[in-house]
Parts: structure tokens; C-alpha cells; sequence
């Protein structure tokens, strides 16, 4: 699997493949509209393949334990007010960082262990632990088999805001390529992150679906940039309402990867 980044050069996993079949859009359900083939797929991650906030709570408890044994005094400075008020500072003087979430909480920590008179060289390995942690997920039951399907048939890259790896969280063999906002620089929805997953996969936006479950970051960012788009709203997390026009063009809504693969493929896969 390819890490992205901007000079990479990237060679396709596959060969162009058959064209999926057009279908109906759940937002003109009187018109049949003929979509273009899809050549790859791009996928966010969190909140769209596992729920996040169990991973993050996890991860912050393993950081949290490591602390209070490594860097003690840190770990009685951190309440919500100083980790508020150490994160404006780290905004304030890093504003083009921002949307790198692994930078945000490195600087944060550091920051942290030198306020408190712990040695702030150890933010390396307290963010290796925060990160190790990160990547303990679970897994939708529908996510490794969709994938799999997917992966025989498209080009599968991912696509993230934040730091978790899809090869640590062990799903690397289904991926063509990786794209992160920390490597490209933005954060989705701007355009230039989904041209990047296009590029990482070799395909045209046109001939790209993007599938996540944030409206506005996933699917209304995606097709700004010219993919297509679908919007998955997993049962166990809020989500704006199924009818929310924002989602106006696209492949349509769908609880899990099971229904949309069924959407694209039919029954049989």
C-alpha cells in the first residue's frame, strides 16, 4: 500500500475495470439517471469503517496511564482548562498546522511536559503510545467482507482527517494507497485532499466514488472536487436527517457498506 504524498508517483494497483452499472439516486426517485463508471473507490475512515470514540477514549486512557507513571507532574498540569488553553497557543502559532491532528497533540504534550518540569523529550513516546492505542479498533461487521469484494473489483484508497492507519488497523491489504491530511496539507472537504486520493489511484474524479459518513466534509467535499459520492449513516451514531438536501446528486444514503455495495452490485455482490 502507497502512503501518499504529493510528489509521489503513483502506479495503479489494477487495470481499469468493467463499468458499474448505472442506478437511481435516492434524491430523484421518479428519474433514472445513468451515474459514470466507477474505476476507484476513496474511503474515509472513522465513523465510517469503526466508530471512532471508543478507539479515541481507549487511547486516551493508554496515554493518560503512561503519564501518570512517566510524567507525573504533566499529568496533574493537564485538566481540561490547561489542555484548552495549551491548544489555542498551539493554534495560535502553528495556524497551518491545524488540521494536522498528530502534530496538534505532539506540540500539545511537549508543551505540557515542559510547563509542568517533566522532560519534554519524552512527547515522542507518549505520542507513540497515544498512537499505538489509536489503532485498536472495531471493525463493522459488514466492513472486511465489502472490502474484499471491493478490492477485487476497484482501485480502494483511503482517505482521513486523522491518524489512524488502515495498515496498523489491519485492513493495508485491501488498500491501493493511503491519503492524510497531516501529508497533504488541507483537511477534507477541500478539494485539493480528494484530488489526491484521484491521483493516488489514477482515475478521474468523474470515474470516483468517495463514500463517508460526515455530510459535509465527505460527501459535499467530494463532489465539489468532482467524484461522486455516497453517504453512509451508520445506525449507532447521529446524523443530520437521511432527507438533508446537501446530499442532493449523490449515489444516495445508506445505513452500512453492506447496503450500498448491494445499491451498486445488487443482491449477489
Amino acid at each position: 500500500m502507497v502512503i501518499w504524498s504529493p510528489d509521489a508517483e503513483i502506479t495503479p494497483r489494477f487495470a481499469a475495470t468493467a463499468p458499474a452499472s448505472g442506478i437511481r439516486t435516492d434524491t430523484a426517485p421518479s428519474t433514472m439517471t445513468v451515474s459514470p463508471a466507477i474505476h476507484a473507490i476513496t474511503l474515509d475512515l472513522d465513523d465510517t469503517l469503526w466508530p471512532m470514540k471508543p478507539a479515541l477514549i481507549e487511547a486516551e486512557r493508554a496515554l493518560s496511564a503512561w503519564m501518570a507513571e512517566r510524567t507525573p507532574r504533566a499529568s496533574a498540569l493537564l485538566t481540561p482548562d490547561t489542555r484548552a488553553a495549551l491548544r489555542a497557543g498551539v493554534v495560535a502559532e502553528h495556524p497551518h498546522r491545524r488540521h494536522d491532528v498528530s502534530f496538534m497533540r505532539h506540540e500539545l504534550l511537549r508543551r505540557a511536559f515542559a510547563a509542568a518540569g517533566d522532560d519534554p523529550g519524552l512527547a515522542d513516546e507518549a505520542f507513540d503510545v497515544f498512537l499505538a492505542a489509536r489503532q485498536r479498533v472495531t471493525l463493522y461487521d459488514d466492513v472486511v467482507p465489502v472490502l474484499a469484494r471491493w478490492a477485487a473489483r476497484y482501485r480502494l484508497i483511503a482517505v482521513t482527517n486523522g491518524n489512524a492507519d488502515v495498515a496498523r488497523v489491519g485492513l493495508g491489504a485491501y488498500f491501493s494507497a493511503s491519503v492524510s491530511a497531516h501529508l497533504i496539507g488541507a483537511a477534507k472537504p477541500e478539494a485539493r485532499v480528494f484530488l489526491a486520493a484521484c491521483q493516488a489511484a489514477g482515475t478521474e474524479p468523474v470515474h470516483t466514488l468517495h463514500i463517508g459518513d460526515d455530510l459535509d466534509a465527505d460527501v459535499v467535499g467530494a463532489r465539489n472536487a468532482g467524484l461522486q459520492a455516497a453517504w453512509v449513516r451508520r445506525a449507532d451514531l447521529r446524523h443530520p436527517p437521511h432527507d438533508d438536501p446537501r446530499h442532493a446528486g449523490t449515489r444516495g444514503v445508506f445505513d452500512s457498506l453492506a447496503a450500498l455495495d448491494a445499491h451498486l452490485h445488487g443482491a449477489g455482490g
